[in-house]
């Protein structure tokens, strides 16, 4: 598994701190630590299911990327190995109708979470040593629930997809991949569980990467819509997936979700939402006999306001599940790719977008970590209530130029080498270099940067899905924000302070809170690098210990911690207190918020 001696002694401590941490195995009365999104589960779901509970779970414990992908696929292996039948639920059949094997989704979740502890176990005694080394795209992620009761985007962030397939003949690959559901999140959720699965599994993956996209969401969508009718689901998902091959893009698509590319500093068309006000889409949906109608909005039979989705079986065939697919050849002067819902693209345009990623990263000096964020806070400002998820992409360094040109490609190696080499000396080994890595078109790569596959949870949040427990020397610091860096040219592996919010990841499902303004309870981070992770050692923290308490976030605790961090900020009364305030509550995107002690507000 490991490609270096300093990788393998990084992933075996890992190994050593996430099981020393985790009390297994899990009995039949044990709580698991994070339940499955579905109910049920098939045979066929069965290697989706297992990969998306590994990786989620490592991911939550900030697992290198490369090594929880291994460790997945080594666990699902082993699952889609073993006898399942006899967790099968017993139904009565009716007569002539063929018996469809189920089991409970909770049942799969435990043997997998045993498994993938026992698989650990082994793989700290003898690790697997064959992953070839590869750079990863730097990304930068946001999702939000925003003004809407329930969050119903998912989204998939796959940096290192041979691995978690365990594909070796291949150039690198990597899929990201935006679901907004509608009616429901079952349908976004089984998108986002299985669709990259059933693109591995089609014939032409290795020969035709777009056929095998569009086959994938046709397979989803009838899949989707079968266990809709057993389960008596009415839902859908629209979706976008963006597919790197070497150097070279596949987008695939249903519905209004979208993806722009960006060359240097310009918008690439790549694709055109499925809308029913499109001429196309229109007398397609005419000739199956249904009907186009103004209802707030172009809809199709006066419902949907998009003509092809995941699942919507009630709207069939005229919401039809066939997607549309493109390929695009890159030649390194690519600058970045934004995947977004519709709740970004319908109060935010393209060179809007544009516009917002090069200010933000003008101002951070190509700092990638908040441009997510950025894109999101301009489309609630634009007005936006729906649901916002945004993905981006970063196909080269931006903190390097651009390519001038992709002509003579000799002459414009030999000048790039000589520009790095004096840029490195003036900035003494520092800022943006292709002989830094010595690979072309990706100059000055970051080794390794990822996050989860799919959201770890929206439950009771205003703002983002990706508080987890981190790992490190210093533990849960209480001062802030910590970057650990390598060196010139290594990203940063940042955490978050703030861990109460990790028990809440399993709940139900509340309404949008209003977002408190109490300085110390600052959103996570919500960018995660994975520089092979040099410095790892104490689990958790006493902040997470702190949330087990009785009481613990009850209103009159709140009330009695809100009164001493008044007396600790020297503030006697509510008059001082509020303007004093008012300077959190509207700070900017991006700008980190002074942070109190955790230990001194309680």
């Amino acid at each position: 598994m490991a490609g270096s001696a300093a990788e393998e002694k990084t992933f075996r401590r890992f190994l050593e701190l996430f099981l020393r941490e985790m009390k297994m195995p899990l009995q039949e009365s044990d709580p698991l630590p994070m339940r499955p999104l579905s109910d049920l589960v098939s045979e066929d779901e069965v290697e989706g299911e297992c990969l998306d509970l590994c990786l989620q779970h490592l991911y939550k414990y900030n697992c290198p990327c490369s090594l929880a992908a291994a460790l997945a696929r080594a666990t699902a292996d082993s699952m889609l190995q073993t006898d399942l039948s006899v967790h099968h639920l017993s139904k009565t059949v009716e007569d002539g109708a063929e018996p469809f094997p189920q089991m409970e989704s909770v049942k799969l979740a435990r043997l997998v979470f045993n498994r993938l502890f026992e698989m650990c176990c082994l793989w700290l005694k003898e690790l697997p040593f064959h992953r070839r080394p590869q750079p990863y795209y730097e990304t930068s992620i946001h999702a939000i629930k925003n003004m809407r009761r329930k969050m119903e985007d998912k989204h998939v962030i796959i940096p290192d997809f041979n691995t978690l397939f365990n594909i070796q003949d291949q150039e690198e690959q990597a899929f990201f991949a935006v679901f907004d559901g509608h009616g429901g999140v079952d349908a976004a959720i089984y998108a986002a569980n299985h669709l990259h699965v059933n693109l591995v599994h089609q014939e032409s993956f290795n020969h035709d990467p777009g056929e095998a996209l569009y086959r994938a969401f046709k397979l989803t969508d009838e899949r989707f819509v079968k266990k809709a009718s057993r389960e008596n689901l009415r839902c859908g998902t629209t979706g976008v997936v963006t597919f790197l091959r070497g150097r070279t893009l596949y987008v695939a698509w249903l519905g209004d979700s979208q993806v722009i590319l960006v060359r240097r500093g310009q918008v690439v068309e790549l694709m055109k939402p499925h809308k029913p006000d499109r001429e196309d889409e229109k007398q397609r949906i005419e000739a199956l006999g249904g009907c186009v109608i103004w209802f707030g909005t172009w809809r199709v039979n006066g419902s949907l306001s998009v003509s092809r989705a995941i699942g919507d079986s009630e709207h069939k065939p005229y919401i039809c599940g066939d997607a549309d697919h493109s390929i695009f050849p890159l030649d390194g002067s690519e600058d970045y790719l934004i995947l977004a819902c519709d709740g970004f693209w319908d109060t935010v345009s393209p060179d809007e977008a544009v516009r917002v990623v090069s200010d933000h990263l003008q101002e951070n000096s190509g700092d990638t970590t908040m441009v997510a964020h950025k894109l999101v806070a301009s489309a609630r400002d634009a007005g936006s209530s729906d649901n916002i998820t945004v993905i981006v992409v970063f196909l080269r360094d931006p903190r390097s130029p651009p390519p001038t040109s992709t002509e003579d490609d000799e002459e414009g190696e030999e000048e790039e080498e000589e520009e790095d080499a004096v840029r490195v000396e003036r900035d003494g080994g520092e800022g943006g270099s292709t002989a830094d890595i010595g690979v072309k078109g990706r100059s000055g790569w970051p080794l390794q940067q990822c996050s989860a596959p799919a959201d770890l949870g929206y439950e009771d949040r205003t703002d983002s899905f990706t508080d987890r427990t981190s790992l490190s020397f210093l533990g849960p610091s209480l001062k802030g924000r910590i970057s650990l860096t390598q060196g010139p040219r290594q990203p940063c592996f940042s955490f978050h302070p703030d861990l109460r919010t990790a028990p809440h990841l399993c709940q139900e499902e509340r309404p949008v809170r209003r977002r408190s303004f109490i300085p110390f309870q600052e959103p996570g981070i919500h960018s995660f690098t994975d520089p092979l992770w040099p410095q790892i050692a104490v689990l958790l923290g006493q902040t997470v210990r702190h949330s087990g308490r009785p009481g613990y976030g009850t209103r009159r605790l709140d009330r009695r911690r809100l009164g001493r961090s008044r007396e600790m900020l020297g503030l006697s009364s509510s008059t001082n207190f509020l303007p004093n305030m008012q300077r959190y509550s509207n700070h900017r995107p991006g700008v980190a918020v002074p942070q109190l002690p955790y230990d001194a507000a309680i």
